[in-house]
């Protein structure tokens, strides 16, 4: 295997160990190699030193952690292997320019400061598209759910289709447009998850017949990044977390205020048709320009 395979494989691994303990003497011996050899490659392939890359990774890692949770920020500083909340927060603030405690408390979610993952395999970021949406009224039904961050694409994913299903199980045909609307929050009874809102949504027009369980929702208009998927159907919040742990970063974005929409544009009508397997999504995640 070449040296950017080599690290390609490390950086995936690294990925799913970013908790655990990962001196440069544990991941040479992961890698197989001298550590002397091994950071010399990682800087040849990535660019990066290899120790300030994972303790980048770990801090983007926390900062997910204090905005859609409420541990306490030293469980969280422990987890990504701090020694003390001290250490952490000074840490924290030379990547972020603020106090973990401030970055928590923020009214918007400013991605400066998030190192997204090194990416050595072919990959078309998605682009934004920068839209002004006006203020709607829809007709919907808000659920919600708790999970771990760990459990999110899982959870989400199941969790869409069935909401989906229950809003609609009665109507005859689907309407054209589809709305998701998305509201994450920590657990207010377990710290270590997140509460996720998600209201299924239609235009009053569109309403069939037989749904009868809808309330009138107030969309809020504003400024928004738009993003396209077009893809299979189970890939959708693996896009999402992209979005979020990738492009806003890389474009500097702030995340104000408001739901993350989605706009599904079905091709089957009827409601007991099977879940496509290839999907069209408009996602809108509301921004500060």
């Amino acid at each position: 295997m070449d040296q950017a395979g080599i690290i390609r494989d490390l950086l995936s691994w690294l990925e799913g160990h970013l908790d655990q303990p990962l001196s440069l003497d544990n991941v040479a011996a992961k890698a197989g190699y001298s550590k002397w050899h091994l950071q010399r490659m990682f800087k040849e392939v990535t660019g990066h030193a290899i120790g300030a890359y994972i303790r980048a990774r770990r801090l983007s890692k926390a900062a997910v952690a204090l905005r859609l949770t409420s541990r306490p920020i030293l469980d969280i500083a422990l987890q990504y292997r701090f020694d003390s909340q001290q250490t952490f927060t000074r840490a924290f603030k030379k990547q972020f320019v603020q106090t973990p405690a401030l970055y928590r408390r923020a009214e918007e979610w400013d991605s400066n400061g998030i190192r997204p993952p090194i990416r050595l395999e072919k990959w078309d970021m998605p682009q934004a598209k920068f839209i002004v949406l006006p203020p709607m009224q829809l007709v919907g039904l808000t659920q919600s759910y708790s999970c771990t961050l760990e459990q999110i694409t899982s959870f989400r994913t199941e969790l869409r289709i069935q909401f989906w299903r229950q809003y609609l199980g009665e109507a005859k045909t689907i309407p054209p447009v589809l709305y998701g609307l998305n509201h994450s929050r920590p657990n207010q009874e377990k710290d270590d998850e997140q509460e996720i809102l998600y209201t299924t949504a239609i235009e009053p027009h569109d309403v069939p017949e037989n749904v009868q369980n809808g309330q009138p929702i107030a969309l809020e208009g504003g400024d928004y990044a738009q993003f396209i998927y077009n893809g299979p159907s189970d890939g959708l919040q693996s896009f999402i977390l992209s979005l979020y742990g990738t492009c806003l970063p890389t474009m500097k974005m702030t995340r104000r205020r408001g739901h993350d929409i989605e706009r599904f544009y079905p091709l089957e009508k009827a409601p007991d048709a099977p879940v496509p397997h290839i999907i069209r999504c408009e996602y809108l995640i509301p921004v500060r320009r």
